[in-house]
C-alpha cells in the first residue's frame, strides 16, 4: 500500500502521479538541487492514496461522479451550482484518522527539525498539474502562515475542496481531464518570510517572444500573491544568459516598478484557520521603498544562475517562484514548473507583422503582450460575477485577474487592466487563450466606457496601446523557409531595444546600424551636458523634469550611462554572438536643443545639417564631456556585460585627421581600436570618405556607406528639401562613382564595407547595383528587411542564373 505522506527528501519528480506537479518538482530539487546551494524549504506531501482513501471512507467517489456528469459542459450555466456542492460534499465529510495520524507524522518531524512555533504554506499539488502543455497554475488554494496541527488539518482538507473550484471544474474540461482521475495532494512546507523583504517569479527565457538566451526576474516587496496576482507593476531585471558564468555584469536591463501595495500575514491572535483571502493584509508601500529595487543586482544575478541550473535539469524551460526571507536573508525557490506557452511553440517558418494604417487618439497604454492588433466592444467589467455581459470576442477591461476569471478570460479577444506585469496571472492566461494583452495601464477602468468600440495595439514593442474607435490595420506573413540566403550580409537597421528580440528572429547576420539617438531621444530624453553640469541648468521646467527622471540615481551622469547601456546591452544581447555595429550619436545641434535641459547646451546654427555633428562634436569642448559619457556605457557593454559583439561607428567624419583625433579619445576613454576584439568602424557620406577611403582605412576596421547623406553631399541637394525631390537620387552617376570607388579601395585595403539604407529594398536594381560591386552587407529597416532580401536574392541569382528567393 503506498504510504499517505512523502518527505521532500524522498520524492523526485518521477512521483508525479503520486504527489502532483508542484510537489514532484519541489522534492526533486529538495534532493538534486539543494545539494549545489539552490535552496528549497523543507517538507513533505501527502499523496494521491491518501485523497483517494479520503474519498473511499467517506462514499464521495460516485457521488462526486454523478454531480460532475450533470455538468452543462456547453454553456456552463450550472458551473457554480455544481461546484458548490462539490465543495460542500468535500468540507461536511471527515478526514479519517489514518490521514491525521500521518500529517501528525510530517508535522513532528519539521517542528523537531525547525522549532515548535514553525508556520507552515500549504498548497495544493493536482496529478494533472504543470503537464508541458497544460499549466494548472492559480487553479488551487494556497494557505499561508498556518500554525498548530488542528490548523494545519483544516488547511489539508480544504485544499481537497480546492479541486472542485468553480475555476478547477472548468479548467480540467478546457484541458480534457476525467475529474475523477485527477488525485489531490497536499504539500506542507516551511514558511519563507518574504512578508518581511520580496518575493516574485523567473522565466528562462523571454515569456514575450519566447527567446532562450533571456532570463526575466520580476519582483515586489511582501508575499508574492500581488506579482502573481498582477496588484502591483514590479521591478524587472533582465539577465542574458550566456554570460552568466563570464561576465562581471550579466544584467543587460533593469526597469524599477511602482510596486504600490506590500502583502503581509494579517495581524491575528485567534488560534481559527483564515481563508486564504483573511489569512492577508494589503499595505500601501511606503515611498521610499517604491523607489528602490528589491533585490540588489547579486541577488538578481544569484537567482538568474538558480534558474539556468533549474533549467538545465529539467532540460526545458521553466517557470519558477522564488522568496526572499526577511529574518535570514536568503533567498528560496518555493515553485518550479515547465514553461508551458513559448516552450510549447513549434519553430514555425512565419514572421507575422501587424501595422496600423491609421492615426488614432490613444485611451490608455501599459504593458503590451502578443504582438498583434485587435479591434472590438470594450467591456469593462468589476467581477468574474459579470461574466455573462462579456460576449465572444469582446474586448476585457478591468482591474485586474485573478484565477476566479479564468472560466470567461477565454471569450476576450484582448485583455486590458489598470494593473498587473508581464508576470502576472493575466499575462500568464493571456498568452495560454492567445489574447492581445495590455496590462498596468492605470486607468483603463476610468478612460474606457463599457460598450465603446477600441482597437488595442502591441505591435510596437514593449508597450500596447488602446485607442479610441476601429483603426484600419494590415497583416503581412512572410514565410522564411522558402527564403534563400544571401552571400551578401541581410543586416538590420535598428534603434528600439523593445523590439529587438523579436526581430531576432529574422535570417538576419546582425544588427549593420544601432541608431544611438532613437535610445537617447525615448528612454533617456535629457541632453548629457545638463546631467554632467545640473547644478548650471537654468531652465526650471528641465531641472524639475530631470529630477523627475533621475530621481533614483545620486549621480545623475550614472542615470546617461546606465539608460543608454542597459538599451544597447538589450540589442547586443538579441543578436549575440553576430555583430551590433553601434552608431555613435549624430544628433545635429537642433535636436540637440530639443532634448531635456539641452537648449542652454547647443549653438544656434543656420545650417545644423552640416554644422557641428558627428565627429567634430565629440572633441569639441560643447560636448566633449557628453560623449565620455556614451562611451563609458559602450565600455560597461563590452567589458562588463561582456558583449563583445558590440562594433562602434562614427558618423560624418569629414577628415583623416579628424578621424585620428578620435579613434585617440576613444582609446583614451577606455575604447582602444583591437583591445578585446574592438573594431570601429566610420560612416562614408561625405565626398571625402570616398576620396580618401585608402587613408580612412588605415584608422578604422570598415565603411558603412549613409547612401542619403552622401547624395545630399555630393549633388548638393537637401535630403529633405521637397522641391529637389526629382534631383535628390542614389542612382545619379557621381553618386554610384563614389561609391564604386568606396567598394575598390576597400577590396584593395582588405576594409570590410557595407551600407545602411531605404534604397536596396525600394529600388531593385539599386540592390542588383551593391550586389555586383561586391558589397559586404546591406542593413535594412525591419519593415523592409524581406523585401530588401528579395532583392538581394534576385541580384546574386542573375549572377549564377539560378532562380532567386528558393533554397
Amino acid at each position: 500500500m503506498e504510504p499517505f505522506i512523502k518527505h521532500f527528501k524522498d520524492i523526485s519528480y518521477k512521483d508525479l502521479s503520486m504527489v502532483g506537479g508542484k510537489n514532484a518538482s519541489l522534492g526533486e530539487m529538495y534532493n538534486q538541487l539543494n545539494p549545489e546551494g539552490i535552496l528549497v524549504p523543507d517538507g513533505y506531501a501527502t499523496t494521491s492514496a491518501a485523497y483517494w482513501h479520503f474519498l473511499e471512507q467517506n462514499k464521495l467517489t460516485e457521488r462526486l461522479s454523478e454531480l460532475l456528469n450533470s455538468l452543462d459542459t456547453d454553456n456552463f450555466h450550472n458551473l457554480a451550482a455544481v461546484g458548490e456542492q462539490a465543495r460542500k460534499l468535500i468540507l461536511n465529510a471527515r478526514l479519517p484518522d489514518d490521514i491525521r495520524q500521518a500529517i501528525a507524522e510530517g508535522y513532528t518531524y519539521l517542528t523537531s527539525e525547525y522549532g515548535q512555533n514553525i508556520s507552515l504554506a500549504v498548497r495544493s499539488s493536482a496529478t494533472a498539474e504543470d503537464l508541458p502543455t497544460a499549466s494548472f497554475a492559480g487553479q488551487l488554494e494556497t494557505y499561508l502562515n498556518v500554525r498548530g496541527l488542528q490548523n494545519l488539518y483544516k488547511a489539508c482538507h480544504h485544499s481537497y475542496a480546492s479541486l472542485f473550484t468553480d475555476r478547477a471544474i472548468k479548467y480540467r474540461v478546457d484541458n480534457r481531464f476525467e475529474h475523477m482521475q485527477v488525485a489531490l495532494s497536499v504539500g506542507i512546507q516551511t514558511m519563507v518570510r518574504s512578508d518581511e523583504a520580496c518575493s516574485g517569479v523567473m522565466f528562462t527565457l523571454d515569456p514575450d517572444t519566447g527567446f532562450k538566451n533571456a532570463i526575466v526576474v520580476s519582483g515586489s516587496w511582501g508575499l508574492g500573491e500581488n506579482v502573481v496576482q498582477g496588484a502591483v507593476n514590479t521591478d524587472e531585471f533582465m539577465v542574458f544568459k550566456p554570460m552568466l558564468d563570464k561576465a562581471k555584469q550579466p544584467i543587460i536591463s533593469r526597469k524599477l516598478g511602482s510596486k504600490a501595495k506590500t502583502m503581509v500575514y494579517a495581524d491575528t491572535t485567534g488560534d481559527e484557520l483564515l481563508s486564504p483571502a483573511d489569512a492577508i493584509a494589503n499595505l500601501d508601500t511606503p515611498a521610499e521603498l517604491q523607489e528602490q529595487f528589491v533585490l540588489q543586482d547579486k541577488e538578481v544575478v544569484q537567482l538568474a544562475k538558480w534558474g539556468k541550473r533549474i533549467e538545465e535539469h529539467y532540460q526545458q524551460p521553466m517557470d519558477i517562484e522564488w522568496a526572499k526571507d526577511g529574518i535570514s536573508g536568503d533567498l528560496f525557490i518555493v515553485q518550479a514548473r515547465p514553461e508551458t506557452v513559448q516552450s510549447q511553440r513549434k519553430n514555425e517558418s512565419f514572421f507575422t507583422e501587424y501595422t496600423l494604417k491609421e492615426k488614432g487618439n490613444v485611451l490608455c497604454a501599459g504593458i503590451g503582450l502578443s504582438n498583434r492588433i485587435v479591434s472590438g466592444i470594450a467591456r469593462v467589467l468589476h467581477s468574474p460575477a459579470e461574466s455573462d455581459k462579456l460576449q465572444q470576442g469582446e474586448v476585457l477591461v478591468t482591474r485586474k485577474t485573478d484565477p476566479d476569471w479564468d472560466p470567461i478570460l477565454k471569450k476576450a479577444s484582448a485583455i486590458v487592466t489598470d494593473q498587473g506585469g508581464r508576470t502576472s496571472h493575466a499575462a500568464i492566461v493571456a498568452r495560454e487563450v492567445g489574447a492581445v494583452a495590455v496590462l498596468g495601464t492605470g486607468n483603463a477602468t476610468q478612460v474606457i466606457q463599457d460598450g465603446q468600440e477600441v482597437t488595442v495595439s502591441t505591435a510596437g514593442g514593449e508597450t500596447g496601446y488602446v485607442y479610441e474607435g476601429k483603426l484600419a490595420w494590415k497583416e503581412k506573413r512572410t514565410d522564411m523557409g522558402k527564403l534563400g540566403k544571401t552571400s551578401t550580409k541581410a543586416m538590420l537597421i535598428l534603434g528600439d531595444p523593445e523590439q529587438a528580440f523579436k526581430y531576432s528572429f529574422l535570417p538576419n547576420d546582425g544588427v549593420g546600424l544601432m541608431r544611438m539617438e532613437f535610445i537617447i531621444n525615448n528612454s533617456i530624453q535629457i541632453h548629457p551636458m545638463a546631467l554632467k553640469h545640473f547644478d548650471k541648468v537654468e531652465d526650471e521646467g528641465a531641472r524639475k523634469r530631470i529630477e523627475q527622471l533621475t530621481h533614483h540615481y545620486p549621480n545623475k551622469e550614472d542615470y546617461f550611462v546606465d539608460k543608454l547601456a542597459e538599451a544597447t546591452g538589450t540589442i547586443a544581447a538579441a543578436f549575440y554572438p553576430k555583430d551590433v555595429i553601434v552608431r555613435m550619436s549624430d544628433f545635429k545641434s537642433n535636436e540637440y536643443a530639443n532634448l531635456v535641459g539641452g537648449r542652454q547646451f547647443e549653438p544656434e546654427e543656420a545650417n545644423p545639417m552640416i554644422g557641428l555633428r558627428g565627429a567634430s562634436r565629440y572633441y569639441h569642448k560643447l560636448y566633449q564631456e557628453g560623449f565620455e559619457l556614451e562611451c563609458r556605457a559602450m565600455r560597461k557593454v563590452r567589458e562588463e556585460m561582456g558583449l563583445t559583439n558590440v562594433k562602434l561607428m562614427i558618423p560624418f567624419c569629414r577628415t583623416v585627421a579628424e578621424g585620428e583625433k578620435v579613434i585617440k579619445l576613444l582609446a583614451d576613454h577606455g575604447l582602444k581600436r583591437g583591445e578585446n576584439g574592438l573594431e570601429v568602424y566610420v560612416m562614408v557620406e561625405i565626398p571625402s570618405n570616398a576620396l580618401l577611403a585608402e587613408e580612412f582605412a588605415r584608422h578604422f576596421d570598415g565603411f558603412s556607406i549613409g547612401s542619403n547623406d552622401l547624395t545630399q553631399l555630393t549633388l548638393g541637394a537637401d535630403r529633405d528639401s521637397g522641391l529637389l525631390s526629382d534631383i535628390f537620387s542614389p542612382f545619379d552617376k557621381a553618386v554610384q562613382q563614389l561609391i564604386v570607388m568606396t567598394l575598390q579601395k576597400a577590396k584593395r585595403t582588405g576594409t570590410k564595407v557595407g551600407l545602411c539604407g531605404q534604397a536596396p529594398s525600394d529600388y531593385p536594381d539599386f540592390a542588383a547595383f551593391l550586389v555586383e560591386q561586391g558589397i559586404d552587407s546591406i542593413s535594412f529597416n525591419p519593415d523592409a528587411f524581406f523585401k530588401g532580401l528579395e532583392n538581394m536574392l534576385a541580384a546574386e541569382s542573375k549572377s549564377t542564373g539560378q532562380s532567386p528567393g528558393l533554397k
